[in-house]
Formats: structure tokens, sequence, C-alpha cells
């Protein structure tokens, strides 16, 4: 039995080593290097190729090599039949919370002005706002959601969170369901979207949902780019309904370079790297999982595929 990692973006001696030096005992393969598709029984995968994972005859499971899952649904040839695993990690939770705060502060403080009057020449001081003067919506309450809500309270932001089901966090007031929406949004001044990428909120981040925010609302998005209809943000930050945004994920990646988001001072940009899966921190789930593959025990973190995470 063996493991094959299918990753696109040059990391995958890195994580085959690991694993290797973690359990001397794995067959682990890159997709690139010859193998007997045969003997693979899982699949390590982080937006792979699509297409790559229909000759696998006998695999057991497919294992995605971060928090997300949606590129794995997005591949049509796929098999559907095999349970899918994510990664849960808490460094990964604690990495998203410093980033959001991080950009929370730089915002507030209006460094990102600062930093294009700079290059610009310009001295003009401005207003700035504290903690206690903006409501922070979490837009997703799962793992990395949770983790932020709760950093941000404490550092004494006041913090509200939305999601499918109704959440229990302590001092953060949970709001649930469609109908629960619209409540949420229009007390969020700070609006950062951590929710799973799904057919339902595909696109969520539109013209709509920002009409529903406080005027001069300011968007974070570190979930995923196609959560975002890029042209309906262009509008409200151009319309002031917006006053702007901090994007870390983009529907292309990287960005396009004939994009409009390079040239817009009121977006801010990052190259998806606010919470990156640490190779040491994530290493022994795999392989936990995969020792639980072999004695016939439930898998760990497993994705539900009615609600595609």
């Amino acid at each position: 039995m063996s493991i094959v990692i299918i990753r696109q973006d040059g990391k995958v001696a890195l994580w085959k080593k690991a694993l290797q030096e973690y359990d001397p005992s794995l067959e682990v393969y890159s997709y690139l290097e010859p193998h007997d598709k045969e003997k693979i029984k899982v699949a390590l995968v982080w937006k792979h190729p699509e297409g790559s994972l229909k000759d696998y005859p006998n695999l057991a499971y497919i294992a995605s090599n971060g928090a997300g899952v949606d590129f794995i649904f997005e591949d049509v040839s796929a098999p559907t039949h095999l349970p899918i695993t994510r990664v849960v990690d808490e460094q990964l939770a604690i990495d998203m919370s410093e980033y959001v705060l991080a950009i929370i502060l730089h915002n507030l403080k209006k460094l990102d002005v600062y930093k294009v009057n700079q290059t610009r020449k310009t001295w003009q001081p401005f207003p700035y706002k504290r903690i206690a003067d903006v409501r922070v919506g979490i837009l997703g309450l799962g793992v990395l959601g949770s983790q932020v809500a709760k950093d941000l309270e404490n550092v004494g932001f006041k913090v509200q969170g939305w999601s499918n089901t109704r959440k229990d966090l302590k001092n953060i007031p949970s709001y649930a369901g469609k109908e629960e929406l619209s409540a949420f949004l229009n007390i969020s001044d700070i609006l950062v979207c951590l929710l799973p990428l799904t057919k339902d909120t595909k696109g969520i981040l539109n013209k709509q949902l920002f009409e529903q925010l406080p005027k001069n609302a300011f968007i974070i998005n570190v979930a995923r780019g196609g959560h975002l209809v890029d042209q309906d943000l262009r509008d409200a930050i151009n319309n002031d309904q917006i006053s702007g945004a901090s994007l870390d994920v983009y529907h292309d990646e990287p960005l396009p370079k004939d994009h409009f988001f390079w040239t817009f001072d009121e977006i801010m940009m990052t190259p998806h790297y606010a919470s990156v899966s640490d190779v040491k921190s994530v290493v022994p789930q795999i392989v936990e999982n995969y020792k639980r593959m072999q004695a016939n025990l439930p898998l760990l973190h497993l994705v539900s595929k009615n609600r595609g995470y």
C-alpha cells in the first residue's frame, strides 16, 4: 500500500521527505515519478491537475493537504464514492488569527493609505479608529473562524459571527441561517470571510451583500477567491459603499498581471499566504489517518459531501 502526493506548487518533494522522515516505513510517491498506480491507497492532494485522480483504481480515500476541499469537488473526474479528509490544525487557526488581526489594525490606523502616500511623497495625516470603534463580523464560524472570533474578542473588539448553524462561543453573538444573515451584516463594520467554498457560498461577496453592510465597511477575504464577485467589489468601492478591502485569495492564482486589483489603491493584496499548512504540524495527522485506514478504523476529519466541507 502506498501514498501518492499530487500538487502543482513545487512542494511535492518537501512533503514526501517529511512523511518518510516521520515514518520511514511509508511508501510515498510523487505523481510525477514512476509508480504502480494499483498500489496507491491514498492520494494526498492540493489543487491537483484535473483528471489526475481517476487513474488510481484502488484508492481508499482522498486526503486534502490543507483545510480546503473545494478543488476536489470541482474536479468532475474525481471518484465520487471515496471518503475525503481535510487538515484540521491548531497552527493553521493561530496563523489565520494573527493575519486577520494584523490586517484590521493596519486598516484602523490607515497604514495602507500612508504607504501609498509615501510613494507619492504626500504628507497628510488622517483621523484613525480605535478597537472600540468598530464591530467585526466573521462570516463562517468553523475551526478557523471560531479561532479568529475568539482572539479578536480577547483583544477587545466587538465581534459577532454567522454560520449555517448556531455556534456557542463565549461573548460572541452567533447568527445562523439565511434568515439572520441580513441582521448580521447590518452591524459588521469589518467583514471577514472565512466560509468554505460551496455551491451555496460561491459569489456570496457580491453587490447585494455589500449593500447590507454599514456605509464604508471594510472587507477581508481570506477564504477562497470564488466567494468574491470582483466587479461588484470595485463598484461598491467606487460608489463609497465599501471603503476598501484586503484580499489574500483570488479566482486565478497567481493573479493575472492585467487584473485591476493590482492598481486599485483601496485594495490591499497578499499572495494567498495568510495561513499556510506547516509540514511538521500536519504530517502526524496524515500518517495517523493512513494507519487508521490500514486498521479499518474511522478516519479523522472527514468531509461531508452534502455540505461540501
